[in-house]
């Protein structure tokens, strides 16, 4: 049995998808993922994800040039989330840090302020053309 017939898929038709760095163990992001993007994923190589916000796939890095080459995939015990180990070309987040996890809390209490620490890579107006 192919393991896409394996995982379980919300009422969307979506599983979750874990991003993180092959080599420095970074999660780098989260998005969600079909049959379909799982796919283009496993035949191009290229890490593909399905956009909620615009109802359709997206090759990650399509605008910005920041594309994620697959080099593992992994499923995890209950079959609803799916890790991808990648090398990422520049940064993985929209913001423009390389990870979309780049803000911590300052404390660890729940009325604790955000503060940034991750590292940026580049200018979202200059990649995107907004700003």
């Amino acid at each position: 049995m192919n393991f896409l017939d394996q995982l379980k898929y919300d009422e969307r038709g979506l599983v979750a998808v874990v991003v993180q760095d092959a080599e420095t163990g970074e999660v780098l992001m989260l998005a969600y993922a079909n049959r379909r993007a799982l796919e283009e994923t496993l035949r191009t190589g290229f890490v593909h994800f399905y956009s909620r916000s615009r109802g359709k796939l997206w090759l990650k890095g399509e605008t910005s040039g920041h594309r994620q080459h697959l080099r593992e995939l992994r499923v995890d015990c209950d079959g609803d989330a799916v890790l991808v180990k990648v090398v990422q070309e520049g940064g993985a987040c929209h913001t423009g840090y390389r990870s979309c996890f780049y803000r911590r809390l300052a404390e660890n209490t729940a009325g604790a302020a955000l503060v940034e620490d991750g590292e940026k890579v580049f200018e979202p107006g200059d990649v995107y053309g907004k700003g």
